[in-house]
């Protein structure tokens, strides 16, 4: 009894650990998907994306609603979406996405992960032809034909879709985001999340040795509360 009680009480403390660190980038996202595009999830698809990602992580709805209020107060008014780019070990080349209130503080932060875990920030915008921006989103995998949903998604901007087990991911430009959003819903697809995120236009492939040298950064930056992605051309 006392072995399962032990166990019982280091898994819910694993899931409150996950939650202080997910719920928080969640809200923040929520927020400036709100404050960017609106309060209003059905004119927002930005907003609704970040909407379906608090969901899915099972953020409960209060602290949902008041991320999108948080919008509307004065506070939010600091809040930005900054982008970091930086090196690491064997031509790992890193895109880091941060929503913030002071800059200062956060480019501080960001730098000293670089540099205390072999990495180096680099000048903004220096991996701007090493990656392409480009609208994902994670949807349930729905039990129908594949092939003719891909059809039917092309009429809304789809350009790529992938497919795993459990899940579709739909690919298409940047400029498609708004339309990809609206035709996953008018398809009734359970939306998981989605996002503007960086692709790279070639990837690396690393061996497990190499993958060492380099996550303990990558891991570094996920943890930080003002980092909301983290970005990599690798495979």
């Amino acid at each position: 009894m006392g072995r399962a009680f032990e166990y019982r009480r280091a898994a819910k403390e694993a899931r409150w650990d996950k939650m202080s660190k997910v719920f928080p980038k969640l809200a923040k996202a929520i927020t400036v998907a709100a404050k960017e595009g609106g309060t209003d999830p059905d004119m927002n698809p930005k907003l609704r994306a970040a909407i379906a990602a608090a969901k899915a992580q099972n953020m409960p709805k209060d602290n949902i609603d008041s991320a999108i209020k948080r919008a509307s107060g004065k506070d939010s008014a600091d809040i930005k979406t900054i982008f970091y780019d930086g090196k690491a070990a064997h031509g790992t080349q890193i895109i880091v996405e941060c929503a913030t209130d002071n800059p200062t503080r956060t480019v501080a932060n960001v730098k000293a992960i670089f540099n205390k875990n072999g990495g180096e920030i680099l000048p903004s915008g220096s991996l701007s032809f090493m990656f392409s921006r480009k609208s994902v989103f994670e949807v349930v995998k729905p039990e129908r034909d594949l092939e003719e949903l891909e059809l039917e998604l092309i009429d809304f901007g789809l350009s790529e879709i992938e497919s795993s087990d459990e899940s579709l991911y739909i690919y298409g430009d940047y400029e498609s985001f708004g339309t990809l959003s609206e035709g996953i819903s008018k398809l009734n697809l359970e939306l998981k999340k989605g996002a503007l995120e960086y692709i790279p236009n070639t990837t690396i492939n690393l061996s497990e040795e190499q993958m060492s040298d380099v996550e303990k950064l990558l891991d570094k930056l996920e943890d930080d509360d003002d980092v909301q992605a983290v970005y990599t051309n690798i495979e």
